[in-house]
């Protein structure tokens, strides 16, 4: 599948992962971030909370690129209705997978597209993630390699994480950082990316 655009469309957001699921659809895109304070959102269910932060980068950005479609995002791991944020120190990053240990979770993307004419479209997508029993030893190697830091919940599915993952219920694109076929199907609903012709 071949797809097109006549717009300039800008993702704001530096993670890589973002980058790779959406260069998929293999359309130019360019990547601006935001320097918006995540924490300054309140809200009242989690649901509201990862729209109000995923909004408040998406319009940051699109100020700095008045003439792009803006596609923004943002991420959270949910357990017990409490946030996991990404661990900052070791003994976090242990806490957080020894509480994920055998039971399950819910990983929120929230994804926002900005057009030039103010038209905002908001995606909330909700994954289910149920992971095994984890030894103590399993944990600390993980933790030990570095890897939970920079990621919500302190773990990544797409890499040495993903041994801690029994099953999922939902989309694997959306624990990744970015559910590519709701927001695929956003774009196209809205003409801003169309099946490229022959």
């Amino acid at each position: 599948m071949i797809f097109e655009t006549d717009q300039k469309l800008v993702l704001a957001s530096a993670s890589p992962r973002r980058k790779e699921l959406l260069a998929m659809l293999e359309v130019p895109f360019d990547i601006v971030t935001s320097d918006v304070e995540e924490t300054s959102v309140q809200a009242t269910t989690m649901q509201e909370y990862v729209k109000g932060v995923a909004l408040l980068k998406t319009r940051d950005v699109a100020k700095k690129v008045p003439t792009a479609t803006v596609i923004g995002a943002d991420t959270i791991v949910v357990f017990d209705n409490e946030l996991l944020h990404k661990p900052t120190t070791r003994e976090e990053a242990i806490s957080h997978l020894s509480r994920l240990s055998g039971t399950s979770h819910a990983v929120m993307t929230a994804v926002v597209i900005l057009e030039p004419n103010g038209k905002e479209t908001t995606i909330v997508e909700e994954t289910k993630v149920i992971f095994h029993n984890l030894s103590q030893e399993l944990i600390e190697a993980y933790v030990d390699s570095g890897d939970p830091y920079d990621k919500a919940g302190g773990y990544g599915i797409q890499t040495a994480g993903t041994l801690l993952v029994e099953r999922i219920e939902g989309d694997y694109n959306n624990v990744v950082g970015l559910p590519l076929a709701a927001l695929f199907t956003q774009l196209v609903a809205r003409n801003i990316i169309q099946f490229a012709k022959e």
